[in-house]
């Protein structure tokens, strides 16, 4: 069991230090929800004020709407930028010396989703903080409540990060690949708009946003935030989370590298 704790608390203390080296990255992090807090959604306040829907107890501001789908961006971003270190990791073979480990693969790569999403945690609370400064300021309790709902997140989307990291076998793919993943989920999501007013909209991109993995992670995080608990939200989400990270364990394979600087 120590050897267990011992490679964790490594692994955790590898990717805090790359962390605090690349104080961009924080920022980066941060600049994304934060344009959209304080310029679209002040845009959009008096046009697209929203009506008492769960878990809202009255009429909230546009901007009071989107805060927990944009803490769910940072997640997104991060789970997707983790799966970038581990393209990288996996060309440079550091990835190949932690895996020389006894320890089993799979513990191995639970550690590292883990550890990135301990480092999205940080800045998912960051960006809460400035959140609750600007006047968006959900119960203080809500705060400490949506802890386990933001780490579940957190690890979906870093076992589906991992999980599509896995069949990129070249780090100059990434950005392509990653894009075609992380707007579609993003936008096609409750993150920005109700689903009520989405099916007003059109009722195929309704059934599309009601399907999307996503929308149920935000939808988990933003009950959370309110004391409440959307318990399908939950099933979704940790379902996904336990089939996504054996596929991604599963499929793993750090001689992909190798493989194509040989050939």
């Amino acid at each position: 069991m120590t050897a267990y704790w011992e490679c964790l608390r490594g692994i955790v203390l590898r990717e805090w230090l790359r962390f605090v080296l690349q104080r961009s990255r924080f920022l980066s992090a941060l600049v994304r929800p934060l344009l959209w807090l304080l310029v679209f959604a002040a845009g959009f306040r008096a046009a697209l004020g929203i009506a008492i829907i769960e878990p809202y107890d009255t009429y909230i501001t546009y901007d009071t709407y989107i805060v927990p789908g944009l803490a769910c961006m940072i997640l997104l971003f991060n789970g997707m930028q983790g799966s970038l270190s581990m393209v990288y990791d996996r060309e440079m073979g550091s990835m190949r010396v932690l895996l020389t480990s006894p320890l089993p693969r799979a513990f191995l790569l639970a550690a590292k989703l883990l550890a990135t999403a301990l480092i999205s945690l940080l800045q998912v609370y960051a960006f809460l903080a400035i959140a609750w400064v600007y006047g968006v300021q959900p119960p203080a309790w809500g705060l400490l409540a949506a802890l386990p709902a933001l780490l579940l997140v957190a690890l979906l989307l870093s076992a589906l990060g991992l999980l599509l990291s896995n069949g990129i076998r070249q780090l100059e793919n990434f950005a392509g690949v990653m894009n075609f993943v992380i707007f579609p989920m993003f936008f096609l999501s409750s993150a920005l708009y109700p689903l009520w007013k989405m099916r007003e909209s059109s009722e195929w991109l309704y059934w599309l946003c009601a399907a999307n993995p996503f929308t149920h992670a935000v939808e988990l995080v933003r009950n959370a935030l309110y004391l409440r608990l959307h318990l399908e939200a939950l099933m979704v989400c940790a379902s996904l989370t336990v089939l996504l990270t054996l596929l991604a364990v599963a499929s793993f394979n750090p001689q992909h590298a190798a493989l194509r600087k040989a050939g």
